[in-house]
């Protein structure tokens, strides 16, 4: 055998391996892709993130303790749902799922400063990310937030997205949704929140390991302050956040 029929063997044998693998790993993404559909209708039983913090704290010994409990958006409090707007993404209710704009000010932020971008994420990219990924920035793990985004716009309103995200999203440490984090913080149901508990919970979205309701640092003070400016400045469709 000539060493160019040889060379051809390999890679008609490599691209043949290839495909396999590929046809392997579809098959294994088609089984376990998550329901889009059904969270039109009914709310998740857990999240992907709910899984993580629940395993970081058997890792360290301890049992896991969340507070989460799911409310109807009309259980919540406008100002709670036009803060986490002004603060997560402005654009919400114009976008399909996606800011592109932004999301090139973040990749030539990251190019600039020699780093992995982040931010720029819409309020859909994050619910999606919350309820099926990971925190990982790989290729592999924004293709998939990237189908996933694309399914919850088409299949469900932006107010319905709206709120499973308020219901599912970090306010801290084992508190999961806004219900639990305003019974938590302030004594009361979500729908009580007055504009500065609002401003206040929407603030810790960032970090809500390290800013939340209580914390006094002057990076999070200042955040909650800029939040109130922004709710009272922007304005938004509110038969939206009924």
């Amino acid at each position: 055998m000539t060493a160019r029929r040889a060379r051809n063997l390999w890679l008609r044998r490599t691209i043949g391996l290839l495909a396999i693998v590929g046809v392997i790993w579809l098959a294994f993404e088609a089984a376990t892709w998550p329901n889009v559909r059904a969270l039109a209708t009914r709310p998740p039983r857990t999240t992907a993130f709910i899984e993580r913090y629940k395993a970081r704290e058997r890792d360290a010994g301890r049992t896991p303790r969340v507070e989460w409990r799911w409310v109807s958006s009309s259980a919540i409090s406008i100002h709670l749902k036009r803060a986490v707007v002004v603060a997560e993404d402005t654009d919400f209710f114009h976008h399909n799922g996606f800011a592109p704009k932004a999301m090139r000010e973040a990749m030539t932020q990251a190019l600039e400063e020699r780093r992995a971008p982040r931010g720029a994420s819409t309020i859909t990219q994050q619910l999606a990310k919350n309820l099926w990924l990971s925190p990982d920035r790989t290729v592999l793990r924004k293709a998939r937030e990237s189908v996933l985004t694309w399914q919850l716009e088409k299949t469900l309103s932006k107010r319905r997205i709206l709120e499973c995200y308020v219901n599912v999203v970090e306010f801290g440490p084992g508190v999961y949704g806004v219900e639990a984090a305003s019974r938590r913080y302030f004594g009361k149901p979500a729908a009580e929140l007055s504009a500065e508990e609002a401003a206040q919970l929407a603030a810790g979205l960032p970090r809500p390991r390290e800013w939340h309701p209580g914390v006094t640092t002057t990076g999070y003070r200042r955040y909650v302050d800029n939040i109130r400016r922004r709710m009272e400045r922007i304005e938004l469709p509110g038969r939206l956040l009924q």
